[in-house]
């Protein structure tokens, strides 16, 4: 059974990663076995995630990267096949959210979310499937949301991105299942990260923030998630165990997608 899990010997790039969900997930990758590599947006955020690697006793590769410019995207590829070799497993972490109200929202603010949240996962893993090809097989994990699915106020811009990229994780599925690689999507829950901690702060009298307590009602498991719940779930859909599963978004999300709520 534990071979099914076995990640020894593969190379997975997670964007994103020098903290919270993406690190996590790398973490995870790791120690099933992965050789970790991972990108972020500049030199400070890379090295932070090295240290941090390095003291949970992982040897992880950084590289500078800006995931919505194509050139430097095919760049950091060629570096990374020139000094690791070709990736097996590419998870598309990256990602920003803006809550602004829609009628609020600049031209400029949703094109910045879409870029970053839709626009990269396509930039990236158009610049990965060749050396998939090569290989035989591949991974991609795309990270959606439960905006994928759902829509509530001030996030129009990340739950259009969300949506479309869980169509862009279909039709990898559909364009490249018959060169063995197999591109899913986890899509969190509400997860505690530095991103959500507003949501979480107490109010000034120490009684739950009120969007705190609205998720911790809504949520059939009674709490935020964890980054380390994740974790699972990656290196399923990055091993042998889910070789027959693509096209699909692995709801990690405490149940709230399926829970209509308490009856008042």
């Amino acid at each position: 059974m534990d071979k099914l899990f076995d990640l020894t010997g593969k190379i997975a790039l997670v964007t994103g990663a020098s903290y919270g969900i993406g690190f996590s997930m790398a973490a995870g990758l790791a120690k099933a076995g992965a050789r970790i590599v991972f990108n972020d947006i500049n030199g400070e955020l890379v090295e932070k995630g090295i240290k941090a690697y390095k003291e949970s006793g992982i040897d992880a590769k950084g590289y500078v990267c800006d995931v919505t410019d194509e050139k430097a995207v095919n760049s950091m590829i060629v570096q990374i096949e020139k000094e690791v070799g070709i990736i097996d497993i590419l998870v598309n972490n990256a990602g920003i959210i803006k809550r602004i109200p829609m009628t609020e929202m600049s031209v400029e603010d949703f094109r910045k979310v879409i870029d970053v949240d839709l626009n990269a996962p396509f930039i990236m893993s158009k610049a990965v499937i060749p050396g998939m090809i090569k290989k035989g097989h591949g991974k991609i994990i795309n990270i959606c949301s439960m905006m994928s699915e759902l829509g509530r106020e001030t996030v129009s811009a990340y739950a259009a991105a969300k949506g479309g990229l869980k169509m862009l994780t279909r039709n990898i599925c559909s364009e490249f299942g018959e060169k063995n690689i197999q591109c899913n999507g986890i899509g969190p829950g509400y997860i505690a990260t530095p991103q959500t901690a507003p949501l979480r702060e107490k109010q000034p009298d120490g009684s739950r923030h009120p969007f705190d307590s609205f998720i911790i009602a809504k949520t059939p498991a009674g709490r935020w998630g964890t980054p380390e719940d994740l974790t699972g779930p990656a290196v399923f859909l990055a091993s042998d165990a889910s070789n027959f599963v693509n096209g699909h978004i692995l709801y990690v999300d405490g149940g709230i997608l399926a829970y209509i709520g308490k009856q008042p």
